[in-house]
């Protein structure tokens, strides 16, 4: 019996006892609930997803919903999880599966690929669990598992050594009960085989695992080259002004690329001397006091982000457009979507609690 066939076989028996069978999107399944399940996990842990995905599921039941509703209505809900291009994504692959596919989510790999930030371990996750298509995945669960068990050493990153893991998970994935088995490979990344201190001692594949045999855990999968993470500063303009609800706050629309690209945010400028003349010239008369909150820290996958918020009261009350700016009353706020740190930042000053800084 080949290696990849007693990984599969070892793998679904652990699965049938000890694997996960009762999360909300294994109920019901179709491919729009397995889709939003699978980009919602993208970097996110299962425990953190399924509040949201009930959310999810309870405002936006299908692909109908999801294309009819503003991108705004979709930021809201998604605010938290961070990431939010996957957001932007949802909601684009919603309105093209509406225009082009009548509204089903495509069965085939190649369409479901040519949609907005859906790649191949996607796809294939999606078209697996939800069709028993016979198609391998590869998310950074699967990546730990094959590297610890086939030895599969060198960068990650690269695309010869990528080109290993796709080999070995297609050699892997069995012709029978794919779906079980993508679910199983999944399962014992996160449960098991985990990054830090995995349970060797119970595994199913302990006997014939490569790192485990070696002792080699901590080195596979082999780290990716380290590069320097540059740190991006700002002023984060934090405009107010009196109304009826209290504190009101300046935010407008960021663009649709770049960081926290669809949502609404104070601005930011490049120094306090920027932002005074800013307000001045777009908000009308202002006393030029700034009063200086902590510096806001945010990591995002290539740089670090440091925010130092100023806040200026604006008076008398200065109008804007509605469509792109608006003054977001902390009582009352509207729905849209806001950056998780400047979401925690606007309750702060809500309720006027001291202000620490924001992870």
């Amino acid at each position: 019996m080949s290696a990849a066939r007693t990984f599969s076989e070892r793998l679904l028996a652990w699965f049938d006892v000890h694997g996960r069978h009762d999360l909300p999107w294994q109920r019901n399944i179709t491919p729009y609930r397995v889709w939003i399940s699978e980009v919602m996990l993208q970097q996110t842990q299962v425990a953190t997803v399924i509040p949201y995905y009930a959310r999810w599921m309870a405002r936006f039941p299908d692909v109908a919903s999801l294309a009819a509703a503003s991108l705004d209505q979709v930021l809201h809900l998604w605010t938290g999880l961070g990431y939010y291009a996957r957001a932007r994504n949802l909601h684009a692959c919603a309105k093209m599966i509406t225009q082009l596919h009548g509204g089903e989510f495509p069965r085939e790999l190649e369409l479901v690929m040519a949609l907005p930030g859906i790649g191949r371990s996607t796809a294939g996750a999606v078209l697996s669990i939800a069709t028993a298509q016979r198609f391998p995945i590869l998310d950074g669960n699967v990546k730990r598992v094959l590297a610890r068990v086939f030895g599969i050493e060198g960068d990650p990153g690269s695309s010869a050594v990528l080109d290993k893991f796709w080999q070995q998970a297609e050699l892997c994935t069995p012709r029978k009960r794919v779906a079980d088995y993508t679910q199983a490979i999944m399962d014992l990344g996160a449960t098991l085989c985990t990054r830090s201190r995995p349970a060797c001692t119970v595994c199913p594949m302990n006997s014939d695992c490569v790192a485990a045999r070696e002792g080699r855990q901590g080195e596979l999968p082999s780290p990716k080259k380290k590069r320097i993470r540059p740190v991006r500063e700002a002023t984060l303009l934090i405009a107010t002004r009196e109304r009826d609800h209290g504190m009101a706050v300046y935010v407008e629309r960021r663009s649709s690329n770049g960081i926290w690209g669809g949502l609404f945010c104070p601005p930011q400028f490049p120094s306090p001397e920027a932002a005074l003349e800013w307000v001045r010239a777009h908000l009308g008369p202002c006393d030029g006091a700034f009063q200086a909150l902590p510096a806001i820290h945010h990591g995002f996958t290539h740089f670090d982000l440091k925010l130092q918020p100023l806040v200026i009261e604006c008076a008398p009350p200065a109008a804007v457009n509605e469509g792109e700016a608006l003054w977001y009353a902390l009582d009352a706020p509207p729905t849209l979507g806001l950056p998780q740190p400047i979401k925690a930042l606007f309750e702060r000053l809500r309720t006027s609690a001291p202000i620490a800084c924001a992870e």
